[in-house]
């Protein structure tokens, strides 16, 4: 790194949602958590770890602008309907050496936050969700 100016700033993200951008979004997180199984190995004392499985975790956190959340998960949710959806979370900041594009499929959301306000305070939603699959379309590299 040559310069501090290279950090990517969350500033520059962006969200798609099946396509749609979620110009009101203003963090996302997704991760990756290992399930491991203890494996002993002769001749040592400690255990080793083998993965085993993986979770793919996130949140999407927006400004409460619309019924978005509602009207994707709503009505579907409440007769049956499991819906899953794409997200494309893009970083790009005009310092940096590059952008970074992820693709999160198969997302199926956690919960639907029907109302939450508070006076004097500004409108925000979280959305916790799971998937199944994740591709890089664009690396960060020097």
């Amino acid at each position: 790194m040559d310069s501090a100016k290279r950090v990517i700033s969350g500033t520059w993200g962006e969200v798609w949602l099946d396509g749609d951008k979620v110009s009101e979004c203003y963090g996302l997180q997704a991760k990756v958590s290992f399930n491991k199984e203890d494996i002993a190995l002769c001749g040592q004392m400690a255990s080793d770890k083998k993965v085993t499985s993986i979770e793919c975790t996130g949140s999407l956190r927006m400004h409460k602008v619309t019924s978005r959340m509602a009207l994707a998960i709503g009505e579907n949710i409440r007769n049956g309907k499991d819906v899953r959806f794409t997200i494309v979370s893009k970083l790009k900041d005009p310092d940096a050496y590059g952008a970074e594009r992820v693709v999160l499929s198969n997302v199926s959301f956690d919960d639907l936050t029907l109302a939450d306000w508070e006076a004097k305070s500004v409108g925000k939603v979280e959305c916790p969700f799971t998937f199944t699959d994740y591709e890089f379309l664009d690396e960060i590299g020097v």
